[in-house]
């Protein structure tokens, strides 16, 4: 595997979580947020892309998003829980994945907003009305971005990026 070949990474947004009173990195998924979940790992499923690894959030609705959404997969990759994705910003998320090993070539990042939607923007190098595009106003709950870059994980920066698809349950 060459690191000139493109890789992928999937920047994943959990699904609808439930409010309940605990703190909110233990707030568990609703019900809709449990049914797009599965939906949205068969939409990950339909993209074709082989995962080597994801990297989750330990939140309690990333590890029941990615839970509910790995089933649907055909093949199960390798799967790290990051306590550094839970509130992380973008350049937190940039720094996790530039250790990604690079004998991963295709990657799946589950996470919290705001940071997955301005990762996506800003791998893209998209700001203001550019960010429209292709990844809409609100990236919601359980909505998936796939990006390419080609190189190491380590050189992941702005703009290093061509967003290559969005998919979002409520369109």
């Amino acid at each position: 595997m060459s690191v000139a070949e493109p890789r992928r990474i999937v920047l994943f947004r959990h699904a609808k979580a439930d409010w309940p009173e605990v703190p909110d990195h233990e707030r568990p998924l609703a019900e809709r947020g449990r049914k797009d979940a599965a939906v949205a790992g068969r939409k990950l499923a339909d993209t074709g892309i082989p995962f080597d690894l994801a990297l989750c959030s330990t939140a309690t609705r990333t590890r029941e998003t990615w839970k509910l959404a790995v089933q649907e997969l055909p093949h199960r990759p390798k799967t790290v829980y990051e306590e550094r994705l839970y509130e992380a910003s973008p350049g937190e998320l940039i720094a996790v994945l530039n250790e990604t090993p690079d004998d991963a070539q295709n990657a799946l990042l589950i996470g919290h907003n705001p940071g997955v939607q301005g990762l996506a923007d800003i791998l893209a190098g998209r700001s203001g009305a550019d960010a429209q595009d292709g990844v809409s106003r609100e990236f919601h709950p359980a909505a998936f971005a796939v990006l390419s870059f080609t190189g190491p994980w380590k050189s992941l920066e702005p703009g290093a990026a061509t967003l290559l698809d969005y998919w979002d349950p409520s369109e």
